[in-house]
């Protein structure tokens, strides 16, 4: 395994070796930020909450694309404006083969990074996993783990001690996606259940130019304690895919199931077939079921965490959100036939989506010459990173950029803007296959916060933002709650 690992590295530095120079050529038709010979932009990212905002300011120096280099051999395209977002969105361009590579000893090869044919038939076998009539039923069990989570929050509510959000939400999310997808009760938002060390330690390889080197990587400290959480993650999906199995053998039929209890993500993973009669793989299932593990609650938990502190931070918007809201529910504790009805509360939602996208970047790798729309092409195999914060706050497309303003998703102020102009989910036919569940698992949880506490911000602690896999904060997300009876 060693001499392996060994040789692949070797293979690799080889191969980054002899595409720098072709590389460099590449980019010039895009000027860009200087960069070190060695380390390239690496050194320009400090860590400190600033990062994401420096792209932004590169953007509005280098309008629609830059190059930014991490460390001597790797390139990406960054592209921060729809025009170009649109190119290559439009295209079903595989997922790039640095930045994804790193995570796929994790979750597999799963919708999130399998490409070409593996990739279309995966999607097209998942697809019916979230329909209309799959996703309906999973709003009271989202609704059941949110209310879990707010009864928790009595004591913050009684002392007005500020308190941090994102912790809480994930253990929530997670709470929720095991319930909704794989119908199964974890109780980790009383005795935890986390995957914060893998993420933390994906980006810390990420950002540590030796951690690229398989080898390195393998037997440095931050190594050994990510196969230690990567075993335990594992070992968590195959519990839960066994049960089902031993379930499903009693059940046999999707019909049967669903007189049983509702049908959910996992029977449809296990019970599709494609038109010659063939299932997905155990290997398959397995990578699908880490996939959505991760994808499907630390998305959410980054939006809703960032959805109740611009909520906090603006008490007149906040405000009509509850009105709306307790005026849909009428003391209803659930959001199940009502999610549609909250307008206002919809568009707060996309505007903090705007501002802290889950996903603050995504990146595809060119297998052929791609031309943008002002005539510049890059050749196959180039990188190219969009950076979905870059476009939501750039002052080309949004008036005010930095400002919380959700009246800009009127339906007439939408119409007005490119549709690749707000892209929290990506878009084409690689879009966010979950993203009607995460839109619904928002409304549910907001809906249900509101309807309980008045959030109040807390001006000591500002939220710095990092790029860790999904959107977080350095300093974690803090707010102060009260019961809706009392006044702030």
């Amino acid at each position: 395994a060693l001499q392996f690992l060994w040789s692949d590295s070797l293979n690799h530095l080889l191969f980054q070796s002899l595409l720098l120079r072709d590389a460099f050529r590449h980019m010039e038709p895009f000027p860009g930020p200087p960069a070190h010979w060695l380390f390239g932009h690496v050194l320009e990212f400090k860590q400190d909450g600033e990062d994401l905002y420096k792209v932004v300011k590169w953007g509005q120096k280098y309008p629609y694309a830059f190059p930014m280099w991490f460390g001597p051999f790797v390139c990406f395209l960054n592209i921060h404006h729809p025009d170009y977002v649109k190119t290559i969105l439009a295209s079903t361009e595989p997922k790039d083969n640095f930045a994804y590579r790193f995570i796929e000893s994790w979750i597999g090869e799963g919708l999130l990074v399998s490409k070409g044919q593996k990739w279309f038939r995966h999607r097209r076998l998942l697809t019916p996993g979230f329909h209309y009539d799959v996703l309906k039923p999973y709003v009271k069990l989202m609704s059941d783990s949110a209310n879990t989570m707010l009864a928790k929050w009595e004591r913050y509510a009684k002392t007005g001690e500020s308190f941090e959000l994102f912790e809480h939400v994930s253990l929530m999310t997670l709470d929720s996606i095991l319930k909704c997808a794989f119908s199964y009760n974890s109780n980790c938002q009383t005795e935890g259940l986390s995957v914060y060390e893998l993420s933390n330690l994906i980006n810390l390889r990420f950002r540590t130019f030796p951690y690229h080197n398989d080898l390195i990587f393998y037997f440095s400290p931050h190594g050994f304690r990510y196969r230690k959480a990567c075993k335990v993650a594992h070992n968590h999906t195959a519990e839960v895919v066994r049960k089902r199995k031993e379930a499903l053998k009693q059940e046999k039929e999707p019909g049967y199931i669903q007189t049983k209890r509702n049908l959910d993500f996992l029977d449809i993973l296990l019970c599709a077939r494609d038109e010659n009669q063939q299932g997905l793989s155990d290997e398959d299932i397995r990578a699908e079921v880490d996939t959505f593990m991760f994808e499907g609650h630390d998305t959410t938990a980054s939006g809703i965490s960032f959805i109740l502190y611009c909520l906090a931070c603006h008490p007149e918007h906040q405000k009509k959100c509850r009105d709306e809201i307790m005026q849909t529910l009428e003391g209803k504790d659930s959001m199940e036939d009502d999610l549609s009805k909250i307008p206002y509360t919809t568009m707060c939602i996309k505007e903090s989506l705007r501002l802290y996208p889950p996903v603050p970047g995504i990146s595809r790798h060119v297998t052929k010459p791609l031309t943008f729309f002002d005539g510049r092409t890059i050749p196959a195999g180039c990188n190219v990173g969009t950076s979905i914060f870059g476009i939501h706050r750039n002052p080309t497309i949004w008036e005010n950029p930095d400002v919380f303003d959700p009246l800009r998703f009127l339906p007439e102020n939408v119409s007005m803007r490119s549709p690749h102009a707000f892209v929290p989910f990506a878009a084409g036919p690689r879009n966010c296959i979950g993203q009607n569940f995460a839109m619904n698992e928002m409304k549910a949880v907001v809906a249900l916060t509101l309807k309980r506490y008045q959030l109040i911000e807390d001006p000591d602690w500002k939220p710095k933002i990092i790029p860790r896999l999904v959107l977080r904060s350095l300093n974690g997300i803090h707010i102060k709650i009260k019961p809706v009876d009392y006044d702030v």
